[in-house]
C-alpha cells in the first residue's frame, strides 16, 4: 500500500471541490454554487391501433452537467480562471471530471459553452462580481476509458 497516493487523495478530497482535466474547481479558482446533473434514457414509442403504445429501451443519452457560480474576483478567481476553461473548451478535447468529495471519476466531458455575466463595476470597468455557467456533455470517448483504466491500475 503506497501511502503517497492516500495522502494525495485525501489533500484533494480537502481542497478540491472537483477536477475537469486539469483544471481543479476550488474556492480560490472557481467555487460554484449549484451543480446540476442530467441523466436521461431513450424509450421510443411506436403507435399500435386500439392499445396503448408500445415503448422499447434503446439506451442512455449522454449525461449533463451545468456548474453554475458567482466569481468575487477580488475574493475568488476571476476572469483568468474563466479563460483557462475557455481555452480548454478551443481544444474540443474530452476531458476527465472527478468528483472533489468522492474522489470517483464521473465520466469523460467536453465543454459545450460557458456564459459569464460582469457585473458591479469597478471604476475603470472590470467588474466586481462574475456570474457563471458552464455546461458540460459526457462523451467516454473508449480510448480514453481504456487509457483511464491503465493508469488507474497503475496505483
Amino acid at each position: 500500500f503506497d501511502r503517497s497516493v492516500s495522502i494525495g487523495a485525501d489533500m484533494l478530497q480537502s481542497f478540491a471541490m472537483a477536477a475537469l482535466g486539469l483544471f481543479v474547481f476550488t474556492r480560490q479558482t472557481v467555487p460554484y454554487q449549484t451543480y446540476d446533473r442530467t441523466a436521461n434514457w431513450r424509450h421510443p414509442t411506436n403507435a399500435i391501433i386500439g392499445k396503448m403504445p408500445k415503448t422499447q429501451f434503446i439506451g442512455k443519452e449522454s449525461e449533463t452537467i451545468t456548474i453554475s457560480g458567482r466569481l468575487i474576483p477580488e475574493i475568488t478567481g476571476g476572469r483568468l480562471s474563466l479563460e483557462l476553461l475557455d481555452l480548454m473548451a478551443d481544444s474540443g478535447a474530452a476531458w476527465p471530471l472527478i468528483d472533489g468529495a468522492t474522489f470517483m471519476p464521473q465520466g469523460f466531458f467536453v465543454i459545450e459553452s460557458i456564459q459569464r455575466t460582469n457585473s458591479e463595476f469597478f471604476a475603470d470597468g472590470a467588474p466586481r462580481a462574475i456570474d457563471f455557467t458552464l455546461n458540460l456533455k459526457r462523451t467516454d470517448d473508449p480510448l480514453l476509458i481504456e487509457l483511464a483504466d491503465q493508469l488507474m491500475g497503475a496505483f
